[in-house]
C-alpha cells in the first residue's frame, strides 16, 4: 500500500529526519524523481540528522557518484546518485554492491541499478503544481505512520527539530526525543486519551507528570514536556549511595497518592480482573497446563484483599517509569492502564520489579515505611502483598513468553529468572499454600526452558 502526501521542503526536511531516527543498517533507500525534485534535499536531511551535532556538508553527488559518511554511531552512510552511471557494472568499482550489505545507502536514479536488494524502501519524489510542494510517495511497511509522525511535529511548529530515537517499551508505543523542544509520543494503541486524563489528573494534584506541548489524540501523538534521562533505574545503578533516599521517595510518592480518591474515570482491577491477567501465565508459558489458575487467583484475591478500599495504581510503576529530578517531584512515565487497585500494588510493582534486583532488606523497609505512614495493620496488608506479588510475576513470566513467541522479542526472556526468584518468595507465604500446591510442577525458567521458547518466536 502506497503512503503519498504533498509536502513543503520543511515537511520532506522533517520526513527525512523521522526516517534517519527509526532506521538501522543494512538499509537502502531508493530515492525516485526527475532532476530538481528535491531527492538530495531529503538525502541531505537524513545524512545530517543520523550525524548530529558532528553533521558535515552534504554536496549532491553527481559528479563523484557517491560520497560515503560516517555517523557517531559508526554507522557508514552511502549517498549515491547514478544519473551519469553508464553501466551497471560500475557498481562494483564503486563498492557500492558491497555497501548495500551492511551500510545504509541512499541511492538516486535507482532504476540505474541492475538489482535491488530485499527490503529495499523505495520513496518516490515528484512536482506538485504549486511549485513550492513535492509530492512523495513511500512504499514500505510503516510508511503512513512516519509520514503522520513528521506532519503532526511540523504543525506543532518544530518541523525544523532535530530528532533522536528514545528506548521504547514492550507496547507499539514508540518515543522520540526533539532535544531543546519535548519527547514525541507515537502511539498508535488508542491509549492517549487515558494518559492524557491521567496527565491532567496527576498535575492537577501536584505529583510529576509531564506537560502536554502538542496534541493529535485522534491519529495518537502527543508532544510532551522532557523529564530528562535519569531514570531512577539508571541513577541507581550509577549512585548506589542515594538507594535509601530515592526508595524512601518512591515509598513516599505511593503514601501521597493513595491519599487521594480513586478518580470515577479509572477501571477497577479486581478479583476477576486479577485472574483474568494470570491467565497468561497459563496461556504461554511452557508446562503451565493450569485452566483453574485464573479462577483460584479471583478467589484469593476475594478472600485476601477485601479488608481495605482500592487505591489509585498506576500499574506499571517501576524504576525505569521514574524520573529522578533532584529535589523536584519524581517524574512519571507510563501511567495510562492506571486502574483502581489493592494499595499493595504499586509497592509491589516498584520492589518486586522484573528487570533490577531490589536488596531484600530495602524492600522489607519500604513496606514497614508504607505501613507506618498510612497506620494500615501489618498482617493482613502483608497477606495481599504476597498474593498481588505473585499474581504479577505468574502476569510477567507469561507476558514475557508472549513477547517471544508472539511477537519476536525474546529479550525479555532473560528477565525470567528474577521474575521465577519473586514468585517463589511469595508463595512462601502460608497464606498462598493453595496456589503453591496448584504451581508445584510447573518448572522453572532455566536456559534450557528460556532456548524451548525462543525457538518458538516467529
Amino acid at each position: 500500500m502506497n503512503t503519498r502526501l504533498i509536502a513543503s521542503e520543511t515537511l520532506t526536511a522533517a520526513l527525512a529526519r523521522m526516517l534517519a531516527a527509526q532506521i538501522a543498517p543494512p538499509a537502502t533507500i531508493l530515492l525516485d524523481g526527475p532532476v530538481g525534485a528535491g531527492k538530495t534535499h531529503f538525502a541531505r536531511a537524513f545524512i545530517r540528522a543520523r550525524q548530529g551535532d558532528a553533521a558535515e556538508d552534504v554536496p549532491s553527488p553527481t559528479f563523484t557518484l557517491v560520497q560515503t559518511y560516517d555517523d557517531p554511531m559508526g554507522t557508514q552512510i552511502w549517498h549515491a546518485d547514478l544519473y551519469r552511471l553508464t553501466d551497471p557494472s560500475e557498481l562494483t568499482e564503486l563498492g557500492l554492491d558491497e555497501a548495500m550489505e551492511d551500510a545504509i545507502c541512499l541511492i538516486e536514479w535507482p532504476e540505474r541499478l541492475d538489482h535491488v536488494p530485499p527490503g529495499a524502501i523505495t520513496i518516490a519524489i515528484s512536482a506538485d503544481p504549486d511549485p513550492d510542494l513535492r509530492r512523495i510517495d513511500m512504499a514500505f511497511p510503516g510508511a503512513d505512520r512516519l509520514a503522520a509522525r513528521a506532519a503532526f511535529v511540523v504543525a506543532a511548529g518544530h518541523g525544523d527539530a532535530p530528532v533522536l530515537p528514545l528506548a521504547g517499551d514492550a507496547s507499539a508505543r514508540r518515543y522520540f526525543r526533539l532535544p531543546g523542544v519535548g519527547v514525541l509520543m507515537d502511539d498508535p494503541s488508542g491509549s492517549v486519551g487515558p494518559f492524557l486524563t491521567m496527565t491532567d489528573w496527576l498535575r492537577g494534584r501536584g505529583f510529576g507528570a509531564p506537560r502536554v506541548l502538542a496534541q493529535d489524540a485522534d491519529q495518537g501523538f502527543l508532544l510532551l514536556e522532557d523529564l530528562g534521562d535519569d531514570l531512577v533505574a539508571r541513577v541507581l545503578a550509577d549512585r548506589p549511595d542515594l538507594g535509601l533516599l530515592i526508595h524512601d521517595r518512591i515509598t513516599d510518592l505511593l503514601v501521597d497518592l493513595h491519599r487521594q480518591p480513586v478518580p470515577a474515570f479509572v477501571a477497577p482491577l479486581d478479583g476477576p480482573a486479577m485472574g483474568d491477567l494470570a491467565a497468561l501465565f497459563v496461556d504461554y508459558y511452557p508446562g503451565a497446563d493450569l485452566p483453574d489458575l485464573p479462577a483460584l487467583i479471583a478467589d484469593l484475591h476475594d478472600r485476601l484483599c477485601g479488608d481495605l478500599p482500592p487505591a489509585i495504581s498506576m500499574r506499571d510503576f517501576h524504576a525505569e517509569n521514574l524520573v529522578w529530578r533532584g529535589d523536584a517531584p519524581l517524574g512519571l512515565l507510563d501511567y495510562q492502564d492506571a486502574v483502581a487497585a489493592h494499595p499493595a500494588y504499586d509497592l509491589v510493582s516498584a520492589l518486586q520489579d522484573a528487570r533490577r534486583d531490589v536488596d531484600p532488606a530495602t524492600e522489607q523497609a519500604q513496606i514497614a515505611r508504607y505501613l507506618a505512614a498510612t497506620g494500615l495493620a501489618e498482617a493482613p496488608f502483608r497477606v495481599a502483598y504476597a498474593l498481588i506479588g505473585a499474581q504479577r510475576a505468574l502476569r510477567i513470566l507469561g507476558v514475557f513468553a508472549r513477547l517471544a513467541i508472539r511477537d519476536g522479542k525474546p529479550r525479555y526472556l532473560a528477565f525470567m529468572p528474577r521474575v521465577w526468584a519473586h514468585l517463589q518468595r511469595d508463595l512462601a507465604h502460608p497464606a498462598l499454600a493453595p496456589l503453591r500446591a496448584m504451581l508445584a510442577n510447573v518448572p522453572a525458567p532455566d536456559a534450557a526452558l528460556r532456548e524451548r521458547i525462543a525457538r518458538c518466536r516467529p
